[in-house]
């Protein structure tokens, strides 16, 4: 009897408990949904610019799925090349097949040369054979690891992951101890609270980005071709939406528990939208959500830095699109702070 009394006690807790309920009930449905999305996508076929190769030699690439661009010149190709439209382009040099990859990807990079060297392989036609084509890297290099092509990404998801959970937590206690009551019934006025916790919080965000970039590059030895600083930023601007969204959540919570609920309806979906996979064999109705997602700029913006080695005009869409996104969470955060001023 007493048995059966404390588990009806439970159920009746649970059955109280919308968000619980929910999240138990439709946060794993929810993201095996998104696997199933993300990894039964569409095979993955590398684009290929041609310039000016012979007609027999496109017809055999063509003929191993590959998505073909003609250029009429190497320059155009080149920059179709650095505006990643093309994973490769392929020209004729001295007589010799040059392959110029992109090189940020590993696994395209090996899909591209299995694609090549197939259209290249002797066969029993009576089509002449082109020689093995000299591979050139615009960014990277053979022996660049899968670790250093998704490295960035886990660079943006740990700055943004802890910082979102550190601070929302923290938000949430100041309100439960009661502390951010009696501020809000001071003079103080809201913007002020939300620029001083923001400001609290952001020195140690800014000692956590310098402290990730350091580890990751100097420590781990991750591939490290642009400037310090811009790779600083990023890890800062990100940390700082992660900061200002945890505060914003934070308010629709009541409890730590119910904090740590939004980790799989919040973080999770942005590692399978952040780059960390194709996004390119996703269904085009799907690719619109990675660009609602603060990650997928930051990870984007980490990746131009540390693989591409560009510079801060590359970047700049990126970068504005995290400051935005962290000054939008800052005026939430002053209107939801109208319901904790009772006086």
């Amino acid at each position: 009897m007493r048995i059966r009394a404390l588990a009806v006690r439970i159920w009746r807790q649970f059955l109280h408990d919308k968000r619980t309920l929910a999240l138990m009930l439709v946060a794993p449905l929810l993201i095996m949904t998104l696997v199933s999305l993300v990894f039964n996508g569409a095979t993955y076929h590398p684009k290929i610019g041609t310039v000016d190769i012979p007609a027999a030699m496109t017809q055999r690439l063509a003929q191993e799925n590959v998505t073909i661009t003609h250029f009429n010149s190497d320059s155009k190709a080149l920059a179709a090349l650095k505006k990643q439209t093309l994973d490769a382009y392929l020209d004729i040099q001295h007589g010799v097949p040059q392959l110029v990859l992109e090189g940020s990807d590993p696994s395209t990079n090996k899909a591209v040369l299995l694609a090549v060297q197939k259209s290249l392989a002797p066969t029993a036609s009576a089509v002449p054979q082109e020689r093995a084509p000299n591979v050139v890297y615009l960014y990277g290099s053979a022996d660049m690891s899968s670790f250093d092509n998704f490295g960035p990404v886990l660079i943006g998801f740990f700055s943004f992951f802890f910082v979102f959970l550190v601070a929302g937590i923290s938000f949430l206690k100041e309100r439960t101890t009661g502390t951010l009551e009696r501020l809000v019934a001071t003079p103080i006025r809201r913007y002020e609270i939300v620029a001083g916790y923001v400001l609290g919080f952001g020195i140690f965000t800014t000692i956590q980005a310098g402290l990730i970039a350091w580890y990751a590059v100097d420590v781990l030895g991750m591939m490290m071709n642009g400037q310090l600083i811009n790779l600083l930023l990023i890890t800062f601007l990100l940390s700082m939406t992660a900061l200002t969204f945890g505060i914003f959540l934070s308010s629709f919570a009541n409890s730590e528990f119910q904090m740590m609920q939004f980790i799989p309806l919040v973080i999770v979906p942005q590692v399978f939208f952040s780059g960390l996979f194709n996004i390119d064999t996703m269904a085009e109705w799907l690719r619109w959500l990675s660009r609602i997602m603060p990650l997928y700029y930051g990870a984007d913006a980490l990746r131009n830095v540390m693989i591409r080695g560009r510079g801060l005009a590359d970047i700049a869409v990126d970068l504005a699109v995290l400051l935005g996104l962290s000054i939008a969470f800052m005026v939430l955060n002053v209107l939801a702070l109208r319901k904790y001023r009772k006086v």
